[in-house]
């Protein structure tokens, strides 16, 4: 709160149709319920991670943030994580946390449906996976180790 700089960028952000993704090294979407509205559908969201998933770039999501990849297609127009090892929120950590008739679909569920390998580790506890240039982290607490396999990855 403290950082100006910072502050200045936050109160000025600018919109995804406005990025020129072929600028841009890696997306990284985090996660939170309110991915759940934000990020499904959004046409924008779908655009820029085609174009840099196509392009070889990093495309990362964890927690909720992996329902924006839902949406998405690899350059032969399969879902995107079909045949991928992905992860996200699990079904049973949905179910916890007692939002499963609150969300669009269960990512789990959507990901195997979709041909998605999907991984799970205990819930709540970190899980990263990794398959060529796509990210995915299970829930909050995969946030940081996702991170840090981004940042070398990006190294």
């Amino acid at each position: 709160m403290e950082d100006e700089d910072a502050q200045k960028h936050l109160k000025n952000s600018i919109m995804l149709s406005e990025i020129d993704f072929s600028d841009v090294d890696a997306i990284y979407l985090a996660g939170g319920h309110g991915t759940c509205t934000d990020f499904v559908a959004d046409l924008n969201l779908k655009k820029a991670v085609e174009k840099l998933y196509a392009s070889g770039k990093i495309v990362a999501a964890d927690c909720h943030g992996p329902i924006g990849l839902a949406q998405c297609l690899k350059p032969d127009k399969t879902p995107l994580v079909a045949g991928k090892k992905v992860t996200g929120f699990t079904d049973s950590e949905e179910e916890a946390v007692g939002l499963t008739d609150k969300v669009p679909f269960l990512i789990e569920a959507k990901f195997k449906e979709l041909g998605g390998n999907f991984s799970a580790g205990a819930d709540w506890t970190s899980h990263v996976c990794v398959d060529e240039n796509l990210f995915t982290g299970q829930n909050p607490q995969s946030s940081a180790e996702l991170a840090e396999a981004v940042a070398k990855a990006l190294a």
